[in-house]
């Protein structure tokens, strides 16, 4: 009998499972994510889960992690600073693919070198202008480096990565370690992500296996990727962007096992984020543009997942700027004022009741700020570092109380960008305490807070609401159009038939929400969902119900699904997929282009059969460095070639190699 553990760290809490041979669910436990000292939460939860099963540390035989530190991080623009170094390419390229505006101010230089399609260089590697620009401290705690046509030849990359390490120590990102694929840009901000996450992960995998060891858990862990897919927790550290969409693919994976459905809508709302993925023959589908994530369209293979800046800890926007004024919720997390008063109940009841008093509605009412301990704050703008240190001597304290001026209000969101202060202010968690939905925190402060958010104006001048209660209502209903609006969007964009608008258009188009509504005039309109939705999530039992309702389809809720996240992240396989790539110079000359460098053959066949075998021993190798056994191996062949004449000539051709096994339990 195996006795495997699956852990997931979520924005908000931190989720535990016990399954016994993969078959049936013993027990499962959360506790609140700590992010300042991420082992406190892992340590509650799975003490909870211990003590629940009545199981034993050392009955573990694996433990598995998923999480969606990395996509909140990334929807929320957070991460550590980072360097990008742009090997071969021009100042302007930095705007290919969003890539300045993910640079949000980090440094970046852009130095001679890189190669050309052939892999032939272009250019002389510029070291002696990569030296200097090194030996200035810039703050940065780990660095991207992308090459021209690196996937052709990584000479470059591998050269840019070994100075980086000699000179400053800290990580390097190599963007032909995380894609095989052409597009420099794109593969840079992959690399420049990745970079930004290294940090947060590490600190996330090394608290996880410290605290299991510190529980008597001496089990290998595993961590789950974000095609859902099993990979080792050094292999996670080394490649975090590989974890982006993590707790959604596990969620994927925990939603068949739950539920055994073969073809439906997965949708899974989290604290940070909604995640809505299309299961099909029992499978979740992978995105063939790579994980979108936020704004970032990244080269990372995950789950066709579309995620939206929609949780249980969205912010509540006030929209004052027109005559019949609301809210909209997210795309930041804050934190619950009915949490952060749990944790500081007096100071929290003082301010909300101070400004309760006050005639005139603040713009800071209900806005709370704290800082968290133990992040790097390297390379902070003094203005940045003044308003840090104010938030760091006083402790949690009204936003208001800290800010000086407009101009502290950007260095604030910097601030929480880089993940070094957390704000608290209403959320919908907050109007399903004051409705008596959930009672975990403190159910006062957040009728508090409603009741100050209510008095807010619209641009007609009238309040939001009357009392708490109809605001608290108001910021649910917007719950439900938001989550039916993801979930519809992501409908339409798996249809096999196209409609012609982009899905977010569909979506909000007046005939879909006629049809919602069941218009019935001249013309009648009805819309629906032609599949079950599988709603997830510890508030899914919350606000689903009515979602299900409003897109006329079967809403499934199954038992365990507020930890779904943490069922996937231990019944899932380890699999590692290696691509590359052989092209023509000449009739007689064929280039494989692998990870060491471009190797050159005078038959195609043979330069195929060499890439297979490199792909094939290379994917093996990482599997068993995953920790998989009874591997498996799979390869597939896409070949273009031109017909000349009476002859067919080889152009390029493309394998990929898949080895897949069972991860290896502990006996």
């Amino acid at each position: 009998m195996a006795i495997l553990l699956g852990v997931d760290t979520g924005g908000t809490y931190t989720d535990a499972v016990l399954i016994r041979d993969e078959t049936e669910v013993i027990a499962s436990a959360k506790a609140l994510t700590t992010r300042h000292d991420l082992a406190i939460g892992i340590g509650e939860a799975v003490a909870n889960v211990l003590a629940a099963g009545g199981i034993a540390p050392g009955q573990i035989a694996l433990a598995s992690l998923s999480t969606t530190l990395a996509t909140n991080a990334l929807v929320e623009g957070q991460g550590a600073r980072a360097g990008l170094i742009y090997v071969g390419f021009r100042e302007q390229d930095l705007d290919g693919h969003g890539l300045r505006a993910a640079l949000g101010g980090d440094p970046a230089l852009i130095l001679s070198g890189g190669h050309n399609h052939a892999g032939y260089q272009a250019r002389p590697l510029d070291r002696a202008a990569l030296e200097v620009w090194l030996s200035e401290d810039r703050g940065i705690s780990a660095f991207a480096v992308a090459s021209q046509f690196a996937t052709r030849n990584p000479e470059h990359e591998l050269e840019v990565a070994r100075m980086v390490a000699q000179l400053t120590g800290r990580p390097v990102s190599c963007s032909h370690h995380l894609s095989a694929k052409l597009n420099g840009p794109k593969r840079a901000l992959t690399a420049l992500l990745n970079a930004r996450l290294i940090g947060m992960i590490t600190r996330l995998i090394d608290k996880a296996e410290g605290k299991l060891i510190d529980l008597g858990i001496t089990a290998p862990l595993m961590v789950v990727r974000g095609d859902g897919a099993l990979i080792s927790s050094k292999q996670a550290q080394d490649r975090p962007i590989e974890t982006i969409l993590s707790g959604p693919a596990a969620s994927i994976v925990g939603a068949r096992w739950l539920t055994g459905v073969d073809t439906a809508l997965v949708s899974d709302i989290g604290g940070t984020t909604t995640d809505v993925a299309v299961l099909r023959g029992g499978k979740p589908m992978i995105d063939p543009a790579g994980a979108l994530v936020g704004p970032w369209r990244t080269m990372v293979e995950a789950v066709g997942m579309r995620t939206t800046g929609l949780g249980g800890d969205s912010e509540v926007v006030v929209q004052d700027d027109g005559l019949a004024g609301g809210v909209t919720l997210g795309p930041r997390r804050v934190l619950p004022v009915a949490l952060i008063a749990h944790e500081a109940r007096d100071i929290v009841h003082r301010t909300l009741d101070t400004q309760l008093r006050s005639t005139v509605p603040g713009e800071y009412d209900a806005v709370f700020v704290r800082a968290v301990p133990g992040i790097d704050a390297g390379g902070l703008p003094h203005r940045d570092a003044a308003v840090l240190q104010r938030i760091v001597d006083g402790g949690v304290q009204s936003a208001g109380g800290v800010l000086g001026s407009r101009l502290e209000e950007h260095a604030l969101r910097r601030l929480v960008r880089r993940g070094l202060v957390q704000v608290s202010g209403v959320t919908p968690s907050d109007a399903s305490h004051a409705m008596g939905q959930a009672d975990i925190w403190d159910g006062e402060a957040a009728e508090k807070a409603l009741t100050l958010l209510a008095r807010k104006r619209t641009g007609s001048g009238n309040r939001l609401a009357d009392d708490s209660a109809q605001m608290a209502r108001i910021i649910v209903d917007q719950l439900t159009h938001q989550t039916v609006l993801a979930i519809l969007e992501s409908a339409f964009a798996d249809e096999t038939e196209s409609f012609g608008l982009p899905p977010d258009h569909l979506a909000r188009h007046v005939l879909t929400q006629r049809g919602l509504n069941g218009t019935e005039g001249l013309v009648q309109l009805n819309t629906s969902l032609n599949v079950a939705v599988v709603g997830l999530g510890a508030s899914a039992a919350c606000y689903y119900p009515a979602v299900g309702d409003r897109l006329g389809c079967k809403m499934i809720l199954p038992e365990h699904a507020g930890v779904a996240n943490a069922i996937g992240a231990i019944v899932g396989r380890v699999t590692i997929r290696r691509s590359g790539t052989v092209t023509s110079l000449s009739e007689d000359l064929f280039r494989v282009h692998l990870d060491t460098g471009p190797e050159d053959y005078e038959e195609a066949d043979a330069a195929l059969d060499a890439l297979q075998g490199a792909l094939e021993m290379a994917a093996r190798a990482e599997a068993l460095a995953a920790g998989a056994e009874d591997i498996q191996i799979t390869a597939t062949r896409d070949l273009r070639t031109a017909q000349t004449g009476s002859r067919q000539v080889f152009l390029e051709g493309e394998i990929t190699v898949e080895a897949s096994g069972r991860p290896r339990i502990a006996t």
